[in-house]
């Protein structure tokens, strides 16, 4: 009986060390990166129901960086900051939405406000004001995007700044050199004349390319000074650009309040 309860204690000591990454050492030295999606809870059928964050969940973890001394800063802050004009804070991280829906003014942006922090969001150039074409209704729900008049306001109001994650939502991967440049290049260029404002960070969709090197020399030679990926962890300050593109973590609707601790203090929550 007692080796039958020690094997059991074993198999969920392990069980928890393979959930949760609480052993390994804390992470020193980073600006860590937050990767959200849609906010909100998710649709009936969704199969992508781990990229929504609840508001509930949201406004704790943007509570739990507040209370722990961290400060939001944007793609601008951090461009400043490299230039010598304004020092980073002492504990900076990033939130950061990719795709641009329209959850993101509704739920994300006033929480945001709420709590004195702010956000970047990678908008899919042509499909604001629309939907998100690059899912086969079949399979995922369409969803409402930005309008551009939210977007303005958001980008008046400081609390979010705007990046570029593509024209279509396209695998740069997969793509000739001629249809990857079009992608970066014009998404930055309409961006900088709707919103008047310099567009200095991308993000690769799916995450692809982010690790060619073509695909990354392109983006540098469109002008991006920021490019981030989808691997998991927090890269260190100061950044080295010519390494990779900045990490990220990515933050799930089915993470606990352990797992965010550990994204934001190991670099990871999960194997």
């Amino acid at each position: 009986m007692i080796g039958a309860l020690a094997a059991l204690g074993a198999a969920a000591a392990a069980g928890a060390s393979a959930r949760w990454n609480w052993w390994r050492p804390a992470a020193s030295g980073g600006m860590p990166t937050l990767m959200y999606h849609k906010i909100g809870d998710a649709p009936p059928g969704s199969r992508l129901a781990k990229l929504w964050v609840t508001e509930a969940d949201f406004r704790r973890q943007l509570a739990w960086l507040k209370g722990n001394g961290y400060e939001s800063i944007t793609f601008a802050d951090w461009r400043d900051a490299e230039k010598g004009i304004k020092p980073l804070p002492g504990k900076p991280v990033l939130i950061t939405f990719d795709d641009g829906y329209m959850n993101n003014y509704e739920r994300a942006y006033p929480l945001l406000r709420e709590a004195g922090m702010k956000g970047c969001v990678f908008l899919v150039y042509e499909t604001m004001d629309g939907h998100n074409a690059w899912h086969d209704p079949a399979d995922e729900p369409w969803l409402k995007m930005l309008t551009w008049s939210q977007i303005r306001e958001m980008a008046d109001s400081g609390v979010m700044e705007f990046g570029s994650h593509t024209m279509r939502h396209r695998d740069l991967a997969a793509l000739p050199p001629d249809q990857v440049r079009w992608e970066l290049v014009e998404s930055k260029k309409r961006l900088e004349d709707t919103l008047g404002r310099e567009t200095v960070g991308f993000a690769y969709p799916y995450g692809s390319g982010a690790y060619k090197p073509e695909v990354r020399a392109a983006a540098r030679a469109a002008g991006y000074r920021f490019d981030f990926s989808i691997k998991q962890g927090i890269s260190p300050l100061p950044w080295d650009r010519e390494k990779e593109a900045v990490r990220r973590l990515l933050i799930r609707g089915d993470d606990t309040m352990l797992d965010f601790r550990l994204n934001l203090t190991r670099g990871r929550a999960r194997f």
